[in-house]
């Protein structure tokens, strides 16, 4: 079929508007708006009409060329007229997107059930291979438009806001994608979970357990951090990611943990982060302390959850041996894959699984009588307390089953993180 056969076919289905009409062949062709291809097409099949004296063609294009209105009163019947309305999108559109801060944006069209019909009849009778749908003529026209004026671009690959049109109720949604910014906190006093921890009475609800506040714990390194972030970027809420978690009972010292703190639906992007790292810490009254924020891509919450690295504890434990005893007890740890099921204090929340983990490194800082000070250097997703206490036999070996006598971790530190 030629491109004048396609043309008599779709004229044939009824009045139909340049923008319509052009953007069933808007694959063949660029540097053109799909208005001015529709328009194109009028003229070239009218002077082919003319040429070949086709009288039916003729009649179909003085009947269907509805846009400019030469039969008042007549609509597009594929889009109903929706293209004359683009400046009413845009300006909605430009309203919506007041609030919000951005440099760069995408426009999405929902269509009506309508409008997605009469394509796919337009489509099937004609056998046109060449269109593009209507939501993507009209996201890229009204795109434009907002580019035009408020001199942002159009942002396929990661937009940081998405304007949906709405035709179904003529109105206009915007989707706002977070901010996510990088760092690494230290924990600076005993005591603080990493994140909020529902009050396992109550769920979350509150109770006279927790005092009412629905938490096990009164504040968490994210809720010192929510705060400040709330106000910087003016968000709706907050996500905390974490490289891992320490003990609720352990320091994390060092470099820090590193983590992400997401804000959820921001009205500002340009946040100071210098500013900010500053107001969290002073906030957080010596608690913990953040550094190294910067902004990264949401990609880097999955590396952050799935990362593997290996840590550096510190521990002061108890026990009942020699040093002798007690260091030869460190050597076979370096030595002897540790076989380690989930812990007893976990099981609640955690499979019951078994692992095998490494310790890299094991020295005896310093030792009394009753008392020690160790240091261990080991694979990610080892559980250091049970590497010492040996959990009943559920981690083998164990400090205490080496030493034939029991051992326990009464404080640690995380020293390092990767």
């Amino acid at each position: 079929m030629t491109i004048i056969d396609i043309t008599r076919k779709i004229l044939h289905e009824g009045p139909i508007c340049d923008h319509c009409l052009g953007r069933q062949f808007a694959k063949l062709s660029t540097g053109l708006s799909n208005d001015q291809r529709g328009a194109a097409l009028k003229l070239v099949s009218s002077m082919h009409a003319g040429a070949e004296k086709d009288e039916e063609l003729k009649e179909l294009l003085a009947k269907n060329a509805i846009i400019p209105h030469f039969n008042e009163g007549i609509k597009c019947w594929v889009c109903n007229d929706l293209f004359l309305d683009i400046d009413d999108w845009v300006k909605k559109s430009i309203e919506a997107l007041s609030d919000y801060e951005f440099s760069n944006f995408l426009v999405g069209t929902k269509v009506t059930g309508l409008l997605a019909e009469n394509e796919e009849i337009l489509w099937a009778e004609s056998g046109t291979t060449f269109a593009e749908p209507l939501k993507t003529e009209l996201n890229r026209e009204v795109g434009k438009r907002i580019e035009k004026i408020t001199g942002k671009k159009a942002y396929l690959k990661k937009p940081q806001v998405v304007v949906l049109l709405e035709l179904e109720n003529n109105t206009v949604e915007v989707q706002v994608n977070s901010l996510y910014i990088y760092g690494r906190y230290r924990k600076l006093i005993r005591g603080i979970p990493q994140t909020r921890w529902p009050c396992r009475e109550c769920g979350g609800q509150g109770c006279e357990r927790c005092d009412n506040t629905g938490k096990m714990y009164p504040e968490s390194v994210d809720e010192l951090i929510k705060p400040h972030l709330l106000e910087a970027a003016q968000c709706d809420d907050t996500a905390f990611h974490g490289a891992g978690r320490e003990d609720i009972d352990a320091l994390m010292l060092g470099d820090g943990r590193p983590f992400v703190v997401e804000a959820k639906r921001p009205h500002k992007r340009s946040i100071d982060l210098s500013a900010l790292e500053e107001q969290i810490n002073m906030g957080a009254e010596g608690k913990i302390e953040v550094l190294g924020l910067k902004f990264v891509e949401s990609e880097t919450v999955e590396k952050l959850k799935s990362m593997k690295v290996d840590k550096v504890y510190r521990m002061k434990i108890i026990h009942n041996t020699t040093e002798e005893k007690l260091k030869s007890s460190l050597n076979v740890l370096c030595q002897t894959p540790i076989k380690q099921s989930t812990p007893t204090r976990v099981l609640h929340r955690r499979a019951d699984l078994e692992r095998i983990r490494k310790v890299h490194s094991a020295d005896l800082e310093s030792y009394d009588e009753t008392t020690a000070f160790l240091v261990i250097n080991c694979e990610g997703g080892l559980y250091v307390k049970e590497l010492v206490s040996g959990d009943d036999g559920r981690t083998i070996p164990s400090v205490a089953s080496l030493i034939e006598s029991e051992a326990k971790v009464i404080e640690l530190e995380v020293i390092k993180v990767g």
